[in-house]
């Protein structure tokens, strides 16, 4: 058989070489919470997903470590392989050989033609696999042809909150949760503080992997977009607003610009709850950004309204603690025929929690806030609700129910 690819055995192996010494040079960083749900097997491949820069590639070198086993590693996100073909699998597969590693640990994944098929040979064959990858969309529709139960999934989010404190020695109190809101859990950015690398990777994010990837010509508008939904965190949508805001004639255009976001996990939508799937999918969605830090460095003008910027924090950690994506993030919103809202409705189909989020209870806001939940409760006929403040604990008890008042950096510990 010849060879019709566009590389080098010796660039492969000179390119995986420096890629893997500059790994390990790394500092051993924060143990991830996310370190102990990963599984030892060979007969599926290990994927950790997230957004760019949250510290899957520490993690995956903390996991390979931990195992203890001779491991190849290649990361596709780098310009020194930007000729890269699905040819040339022949000459990885050389190199892995020689290199005599039973772990091959994959960084970006999906910058690689024809990844899953070669991902599926090398299982096939009793290699054990991590990979890495920061486009939902890209992963989901490969690993689900070719790879179809033969993989374990996991995202990984940037620091929690309890992460954050643990990195910067800090005690869980009202001044570290102002502190985690203002900066987010972007490791390097908290390592120096410099906002040039939350506003790098963004650009990153939207030019380099939307604009360029999707052929988006009009990258500007892809911009104006994402400036206005980090400067509103928490609010619902409207494809047919957001067009003058984009300068795009269609809402459609919107549409696929919040897939496109979503995709790369710089958003989240939350639907509102209904039992019926169909009138879920129709419902108007609500934003979340996937980092506060985002909203504080993205944003044009945040107008302090920093009720959201919780609410966001919030949405964040339930995602954390549901796991990641899939069937274990069964979280909503709850809108209900009364009028009365609730932020966040967890569980729905097990024992529902109804919980609401507020800076702060004020007898301008309380009826508001407390009739919304209480209406949540009714429908889905718990007796026990929270309402989550900034820095206020209490307990309301009403007509046999029992309310909660707590502390986020509480409830996020």
């Amino acid at each position: 058989m010849v060879y019709t690819g566009s590389m080098k055995l010796s660039e492969v192996q000179n390119i995986a070489e420096s890629q893997k010494l500059a790994l390990v040079k790394q500092e051993k960083g924060l143990k991830r919470r996310l370190l102990t749900e990963l599984p030892d097997m060979q007969s599926h491949a290990l994927v950790v997903s997230g957004i760019r820069r949250c510290g899957k590639s520490t993690l995956l070198r903390q996991f390979v470590h931990k195992l203890k086993k001779p491991w190849f590693y290649l990361n596709f996100d780098d310009v020194r392989l930007a000729s890269f073909s699905h040819k040339d699998f022949v000459l990885l597969d050389k190199a892995i050989a020689e290199s005599v590693a039973s772990l091959i640990f994959f960084d970006e994944i999906q910058s690689a033609q024809r990844w899953e098929l070669y991902v599926r040979q090398k299982l096939d064959e009793g290699f054990q696999l991590a990979i890495t990858g920061s486009n939902a969309s890209l992963l989901s529709r490969e690993l689900g042809t070719k790879l179809t139960g033969r993989h374990i999934s996991k995202e990984l989010f940037p620091f929690s909150y309890k992460e954050f404190c643990n990195f910067l020695g800090l005690k869980p109190c009202p001044e570290s949760l102002a502190d985690y809101l203002e900066k987010g859990g972007f490791p390097e950015y908290l390592k120096t503080g410099n906002t040039d690398i939350l506003a790098q990777l963004q650009s990153d994010i939207l030019y380099r992997d939307i604009a360029v990837r999707y052929g988006i010509r009009d990258a500007a508008s892809l911009r104006r977009l994402f400036v206005y939904l980090v400067s509103n965190p928490a609010q619902l949508f409207s494809p047919s607003k957001l067009t003058g805001v984009a300068g795009v004639k269609s809402p459609t255009t919107i549409l696929e610009y919040i897939s496109y976001f979503e995709a790369a996990y710089l958003i989240r939508l939350l639907p509102s709850f209904a039992w019926s799937l169909k009138a879920q999918s129709l419902s108007p969605k609500k934003i979340y950004i996937a980092d506060t830090g985002l909203i504080k460095t993205g944003a044009v003008s945040f107008s302090g309204n920093y009720g959201a910027l919780l609410e966001n924090f919030v949405f964040n950690s339930l995602r954390i603690k549901a796991g990641a994506d899939g069937p274990g993030l069964d979280i909503y919103y709850f809108s209900g025929k009364n009028g009365g809202e609730c932020d966040f409705i967890v569980g729905p189909h097990g024992k529902p929690s109804c919980i609401q989020v507020c800076w702060e209870l004020t007898h301008d806001n309380q009826d508001r806030e407390i009739n919304g939940l209480i209406e949540a409760m009714d429908f889905f006929n718990t007796d026990r609700g929270t309402i989550l403040t900034f820095n206020t604990e209490d307990i309301i008890q009403t007509g046999g129910k029992k309310i909660n008042v707590i502390p986020a950096w509480k409830y996020a510990r």
